[in-house]
């Protein structure tokens, strides 16, 4: 029988399943939804983003395009441009291996297909904004919990790029996650070098992440 995760139901344990295990059912859960379900969401989403205390005075914010079932920002990105947001794309660092720069994105900006075949823009060095300099980012999740818990694609990019909010936490972002309400777990496992999240905001509703 296979086991699958539910809000209420996961625990760690001997008997759970692991982090990959974990990862690999839910992208599937992600990836079962409609285009009219996931249209829906994305509409849900947007709502609850335009009206975010954390994103009140935020103008620069980096965000992420979907690519493999995770729910869509653009809708918001479309309504939040016209009140003045900037918005930046993840690019994978060309040097720095396993780092994220930030490039600024707009309607017709061209994407080309990374490593791993996600659309990024180009690397230019005088456009990218420190991610020091932003003030919002709207993480993509594979699963989440109320306690900011993330469980991402197990890739630790972003983990490693905002590693230096333990050490300066007055320069950190605001680290917003974004996801279906059906990623939602009761408590996730969690590793030492994972960078938690303030908040989590789903087609459902606002998750402030809590001790």
């Amino acid at each position: 029988m296979t086991y699958t995760p539910s809000p209420d139901s996961f625990q760690t344990g001997p008997d759970r399943p692991s982090r990959t295990e974990l990862r690999k059912l839910l992208r599937q859960k992600r990836r079962s939804l409609s285009p009219q379900q996931q249209k829906q969401a994305a509409t849900r989403l947007t709502r609850q983003l335009l009206g975010h205390p954390m994103l009140y005075r935020a103008r620069h914010v980096a965000t992420y395009l979907p690519n493999d079932g995770e729910i869509d920002p653009r809708p918001y990105m479309e309504a939040a441009r016209r009140r003045g947001i900037k918005f930046y794309l993840p690019v994978l660092h060309p040097v720095h291996r396993g780092q994220l720069v930030f490039s600024p994105w707009e309607p017709g900006t061209r994407l080309y297909p990374n490593r791993f075949g996600i659309p990024e823009p180009a690397f230019r060095e005088g456009l990218k904004r420190p991610p020091w300099a932003l003030d919002a980012v709207l993480m993509p999740l594979v699963g989440f919990d109320r306690h900011g818990g993330r469980l991402g694609m197990g890739g630790g990019f972003y983990d490693r790029t905002f590693e230096f909010v333990r050490r300066t936490p007055s320069l950190s972002p605001r680290l917003i996650g974004l996801a279906h309400d059906i990623q939602r777990m009761n408590l996730l496992p969690v590793q030492p070098w994972d960078i938690p999240l303030q908040g989590i905001v789903t087609d459902q509703g606002r998750y402030e992440a809590s001790p």
